[in-house]
């Protein structure tokens, strides 16, 4: 199947931005980590999404499956590569990689296990904190219309993560290879319904929330520090200084 009527399909469902999303599974052998493929590469033109007369916009993520806290040092070292991409997002297969990633790691989305039942549980410190920070959680729900085994345990560990995060920083997304196995905007969220979201939380796992993983990115790239400055209070008796000699309060002698 062409990658062309994967995106025209995105689009006609109503999609206005997709991600193609390059996968390292540092377990299988070391890999580096490649530039990202330009969307000019793969199609000669852009499809346009149906009602808004402009084209689907397609941004790059690089997905790293880490099993070992070694896999971390790729993140943490500097590469040229990996600046390059739009969307930087941690598999982390391990409870102590899972808080790693939360608390630790530069990135933009953590993925959750939605094929096997998980091998850890979510605890609250550690996501609280990956919120803080501005980084969202993905759960998929291909699998889910694939195979009644995937169902159960894409709906149970969703389950566990929302009660966990109260509904907050979560993502529903595709992680299509084929056009049948997407889903409308509303679909999806009719989904998160089911994963236990509330339906204001369920619309943005579609909607705001990726935008902001965008501009969360966005800012990884660009951003070196944040500059927070306050006006220092002045004492009274300097504020009363200051003022004009027909403002200031009258004193009785």
């Amino acid at each position: 199947m062409s990658q062309s009527s994967l995106y025209n399909q995105n689009a006609k469902l109503g999609y206005s931005t997709v991600a193609i999303n390059h996968v390292i599974d540092f377990k299988e052998k070391k890999q580096e980590i490649p530039k990202p493929i330009s969307p000019s590469e793969l199609l000669p033109s852009l499809p346009i999404i149906p009602g808004k007369l402009k084209p689907i916009k397609i941004v790059t993520r690089l997905t790293l499956v880490v099993s070992d806290p070694s896999h971390c040092n790729v993140l943490r070292a500097t590469s040229s590569n990996i600046r390059l991409y739009d969307i930087i997002a941690v598999f982390p297969k391990t409870e102590k990689l899972f808080h790693v990633a939360c608390t630790n790691l530069d990135v933009d989305l953590i993925c959750i296990s939605v094929t096997e039942k998980l091998p850890f549980y979510f605890r609250r410190p550690p996501v609280n904190m990956a919120i803080d920070r501005g980084i969202y959680f993905e759960v998929l729900y291909t699998p889910a219309i694939k195979d009644s085994t995937m169902r159960r345990y894409t709906i149970s560990n969703a389950l566990s993560l929302v009660q966990i995060c109260k509904g907050k920083n979560v993502i529903i997304s595709s992680a299509a290879e084929r056009p049948l196995e997407l889903r409308g905007p509303y679909d999806v969220a009719n989904l998160g319904l089911l994963f236990g979201l509330s339906e204001s939380d369920a619309k943005a796992a579609v909607s705001t929330n990726c935008r902001a993983i965008l501009l969360h990115g966005e800012t990884r790239k660009t951003a070196c520090g944040v500059v927070y400055t306050m006006k220092k209070p002045q004492p009274v008796e300097e504020e009363e200084e200051t003022l004009p000699a027909c403002k200031r309060a009258k004193t009785q002698v």
